[in-house]
């Protein structure tokens, strides 16, 4: 046949790069995936990279810090998803239309996946951190009660971002499914989860100040490095998930009454 090599057709090959090409460029979520996730990379380790060029002194005691942010950003990133992920369930069960027909009220469902977000991220990440004392004679346990408000500090801003992506994924229908994963990343540079605040540019560190995660973990640090447990840090954090929470709940009732609206409940699934 003309245009065959091998077997293969050029013209049907291009059709599908074709095909594919329609599809990255109708969709700004799908271009922004591409660039999202090698961007936050290389911004994060840039900055670490910057902090650790000539501080001996930290690097002594790097392996205990890093694998504690590493630990407690795990856990806002699995409250964050898990509220996701119990949200997405009904959605590829095509189960939204059933449960809203119900007498069970948003503000009610919204609350059962938080919970549920909770749920799941203990069940992930107490043996996880067994795993870290027993294979790294690292206990994250040592930070006592600080860290249970760390870790409820950092909760509330999962909370935050995850009631927000549902009603998000509500309103846009699962082509938006993506923000899922990526939401919590957004964050993660200007977090100061491995590398302090002050590593920042002045612009940046203005917005990483308006985020909770920057006052946890550099609460954190204080308490490894200086065995200082800063309220005012926790106090601070506490006072912004109060808002961002307020705000995430805003979203997801005005999008669950805008797809109410335009009667997508019923049609939302795989």
């Amino acid at each position: 046949m003309s245009g065959e090599v091998f077997g293969f057709s050029a013209n049907r090959i291009g059709a599908m790069l074709r095909r594919h090409a329609y599809l990255l460029g109708g969709s700004w979520m799908r271009i922004i995936d591409i660039i999202y996730w090698p961007a936050v990379q290389m911004i994060m380790w840039g900055f670490l990279t910057q902090f650790l060029a000539g501080k001996t002194a930290y690097v002594a005691q790097a392996f205990g810090i890093l694998l504690a942010g590493l630990l407690l950003w795990d856990s806002l990133f699995r409250v964050q998803l898990s509220v996701a992920i119990s949200f997405l369930e009904e959605m590829w069960s095509r189960n939204l239309g059933n449960l809203f027909v119900s007498p069970l009220r948003p503000s009610e469902f919204a609350a059962s996946v938080l919970l549920m977000g909770v749920i799941r991220t203990l069940l992930g990440m107490i043996p996880v951190s067994l795993m870290a004392w027993l294979f790294f004679d690292f206990s994250i346990y040592s930070m006592g009660f600080a860290l249970a408000g760390f870790f409820a500090n950092l909760t509330l801003f999962g909370w935050a971002i995850g009631i927000a992506v549902c009603g998000l994924v509500m309103r846009y229908g699962l082509g938006a499914e993506n923000i899922a994963w990526a939401a919590t990343f957004l964050f993660l540079p200007v977090a100061a989860v491995y590398y302090p605040v002050t590593v920042l540019p002045d612009w940046l560190q203005a917005v990483a100040w308006s985020l909770p995660p920057a006052y946890v973990f550099e609460g954190m640090r204080a308490l490894l490095i200086d065995g200082n447990f800063r309220s005012d840090l926790m106090l601070g954090a506490l006072g912004l998930n109060i808002l961002y929470l307020g705000l995430g709940f805003a979203a997801f009732l005005g999008w669950f009454e805008a797809s109410r609206r335009r009667g997508q409940l019923l049609g939302q699934g795989e």
